[in-house]
């Protein structure tokens, strides 16, 4: 089973990418996904989108510089853009994005799935698992609203997915990555990283069992 690689804390910011900068992320996105894909390969690439640090600076190069909630929303939106007329080519799929978009993944994992000889439905299992993990079982306070699942040729996959908070106008990104294998309810993260908010609630620690029988929250 996967882990999760980490996590980012962004202040919460509306309004929208200009189109120019949205269409120059597209390209550039593209263009920085096929070196990496031709000098390291996809599992490279893929092991990449799941480090918080790495994605930061992927954004700025591709030239959303601030350190907003947005970057992961434009970032995978422009890669989704500009890696689909060459998916094929390059072997990486990103399914998934913000609000409605999210809601499409299932759907546009098993196309994939069908087409690449995938197992569909574990891959739609996996997806649903990461997001209701960081949404449901780390009381946090922070509300998924964008998943995104980048899926390669091989079966490898990344997720980058975000959850806001209202009450302290915060996002929090987290990533996970196929290639580290563990159990989804016991221990999947090797770090939660955030300003403390006290206490928290986290139902796949280690000391869940024993905390339940204490009658105390765990991952405090």
């Amino acid at each position: 089973m996967p882990l999760r690689t980490g996590s980012a804390d962004l202040p919460l910011h509306g309004g929208h990418v200009p189109s120019w900068l949205a269409a120059r992320m597209s390209r550039l996105g593209a263009v920085i996904t096929e070196a990496i894909v031709y000098e390291y390969g996809r599992d490279e690439f893929l092991r990449r989108m799941a480090h918080t640090f790495w994605f930061q600076c992927f954004g700025a190069v591709m030239g959303m510089d601030w350190h907003s909630s947005g970057i992961t929303t434009s970032v995978m939106g422009a890669l989704k853009r500009g890696l689909a007329p060459r998916a094929n080519e390059l072997g990486i799929y990103v399914c998934g994005g913000r609000g409605r978009f999210s809601r499409n993944t299932p759907n546009e994992l098993r196309t994939l799935a069908e087409r690449g000889g995938f197992d569909g439905d574990a891959l739609v299992r996996t997806s649903r698992l990461t997001a209701r993990i960081d949404n449901n079982a780390i009381a946090d306070g922070f509300q998924i609203y964008l998943h995104s699942f980048v899926l390669s040729d091989k079966g490898e996959w990344a997720v980058v997915q975000q959850g806001l908070n209202d009450a302290n106008g915060m996002a929090r990104r987290y990533h996970w990555h196929s290639a580290s294998v563990r159990d989804f309810v016991n221990e999947p993260h090797t770090a939660i990283v955030g300003e403390n908010q006290g206490t928290i609630m986290n139902l796949v620690d280690s000391r869940a069992d024993r905390a339940q029988s204490a009658g105390r929250p765990a991952g405090g």
